[in-house]
């Protein structure tokens, strides 16, 4: 068993309180995977103190040169991919061949991050005065709090540190309480590459003693969360006392719909990927997919088939399809919704119960479960469960699926299957979600495009791509007046 630390100006460094908390094994409570300071806020005061000070002077650093750094931590993330991934899943449970893809999406977030060092670009536009220059540049910001998930531990962070530092500015890093261990890997590799003291700070522990003194404090200038929905609107009202720019990347409850003339077996590979895959528990999960009446039937057969295939277990072992739910609370809450999903009227076709059997009795297991019979009013439809649970409703036509897609209080994520091209541009027109793939599963973002959703999934601002850049820098209005004399903007000119 390991201990860990926090780091805070560039050295490992014991919670204030000598408190500690252990970090275990969802698929083996047994296993700890190592003990971990229980912060407070006097740790996240001194965290803010160091990168304040370490701002002044890493903002100056020239944009290249700033990627040129994450440029190597992208070489070193690429040499200790698999030590990373296996980390990764002994803490938070996804089989190993998806955490390699957690890793492999932060390598390619720092490669596209190294890339953008020298693509910070500006506008430069016509004065209406003579002799006159105008443009708008980008400035770094200040400190950047920075408050990610457990479930993607590496992708989500370096999604928001890596532009981050890019853009200028500085970081506290409050990672979450059931992933420490893969971020302490990522700020270790961050200093190894070349990362100046200060610059980026780790502070462990839970919301309501490290997020909240972050997200509370004077000296932090900007705030990147993703994590529900219900924490994300307190922080968005919390930071609202201090002006703080604020970016909310939230909850979801995605759907996919199958029409009648879709080819159902990529179909069928779609939807087991999307709701099965990390448990279910991705923000992006496949939580219902809207059935075409005509293909029904078919569908559904294949599909259960299919499902009772999937084998529970450690998330190491390569015959494992499905790991654990990331710890006792998480899985009870999945278990609350099936017997919800019953009393509402839904029909449990399959699964409904923790996993059994050899190898499963330590670990926070739940068997892939399957809804028919649901309609788009009940609460198994509507609200976020964050486990391996799929509702299945019974639609007649394309806007039908449309209108039953569109009817949560979310809009992340959203897909259609259909060989119809006059189908799928509807679809892109009219579902109310940030991204929309066609004959493709509702996972699967890649680095370099924007990341995000409408409606209560967010606040509007995106992860990933060259968006999430405007959200960690400044836009500066510059303007060069080289006439010699007083010019005044619209003022009318005297005869």
């Amino acid at each position: 068993m390991k201990k860990y630390q926090n780091f805070i100006n560039g050295k490992w460094v014991d919670a204030k309180s000598g408190q500690t908390f252990e970090d275990r094994n969802p698929a083996n409570w047994d296993e700890v995977v190592g003990t971990f300071p229980k912060s407070g806020k006097e740790d996240v005061d001194e965290a803010v103190k160091a990168a304040r000070t370490a701002f002044e002077k890493w903002r100056l650093v020239p944009a290249p040169q700033r990627g040129n750094i994450l440029k190597k931590v992208g070489d070193i993330m690429t040499a200790r991919k698999e030590k990373i991934a296996r980390t990764m899943t002994r803490e938070m449970g996804k089989v190993i061949v998806e955490t390699r893809g957690d890793v492999q999406e932060g390598i390619d977030t720092a490669y596209y991050a190294a890339s953008e060092g020298r693509r910070l670009f500006g506008h430069t536009v016509p004065s209406e005065l003579p002799n006159k220059f105008n443009m708008a540049i980008r400035v770094p910001i200040g400190v950047a709090g920075i408050i990610t998930p457990w479930n993607f531990p590496m992708a989500i962070p370096t999604w928001k540190v890596f532009p981050a530092i890019l853009c200028g500015n500085t970081i506290v890093f409050k990672p979450a309480h059931d992933t420490p261990a893969t971020a302490t890997l990522l700020v270790e590799i961050l200093m190894e590459a070349g990362v100046p003291e200060g610059v980026v700070n780790i502070i462990h522990g839970g919301g309501a003693d490290v997020g909240n003194a972050i997200v509370d404090h004077p000296d932090v200038d900007l705030i990147s969360f993703t994590g529900s929905t219900a924490v994300g609107k307190k922080i968005s009202a919390s930071a609202s006392q201090t002006l703080k720019r604020v970016s909310l990347e939230l909850g979801g409850k995605n759907a996919q719909i199958v029409m009648d003339d879709a080819d159902l077996n990529l179909a069928l590979d779609g939807v087991l990927w999307g709701a099965f895959g990390t448990t279910g528990q991705r923000c992006t999960a496949t939580s219902r997919l809207l059935l075409h009446e005509k293909v029904y039937d078919k569908f559904m057969s294949m599909l259960v088939d299919r499902t009772q295939k999937l084998r529970l277990g450690d998330g190491l072992l390569a015959t494992t399809d499905v790991g654990p739910c990331i710890h006792e609370g998480q899985r009870k809450t999945v278990h609350g919704y099936v017997e919800l999903g019953q009393q509402e009227g839904a029909r449990l076709v399959l699964g409904g119960s923790v996993g059994a059997g050899n190898g499963l009795s330590k670990g926070w297991f739940y068997q892939p479960t399957i809804f028919t019979d649901v309609t788009p009013e009940m609460r198994i439809a509507k609200e976020e469960i964050f486990g391996p649970v799929l509702s299945v409703i019974r639609v007649k036509s394309l806007e039908e699926g449309i209108t039953v897609l569109n009817n949560t209080i979310y809009g992340l994520s959203s897909s259609i299957y259909t060989k119809d091209v006059n189908s799928a541009f509807k679809a892109i027109r009219d579902v109310k979600a940030g991204i929309t793939y066609i004959n493709a599963p509702t996972i699967g973002a890649e680095a370099h495009m924007p990341f995000g959703g409408v409606k209560q999934t967010g606040n509007g601002h995106r992860e990933g791509g060259w968006t999430v850049y405007d959200f960690f820098s400044e836009w500066k209005t510059v303007y060069i007046d080289y006439s010699g004399g007083l010019q005044r903007a619209q003022i009318d000119i005297e005869e």
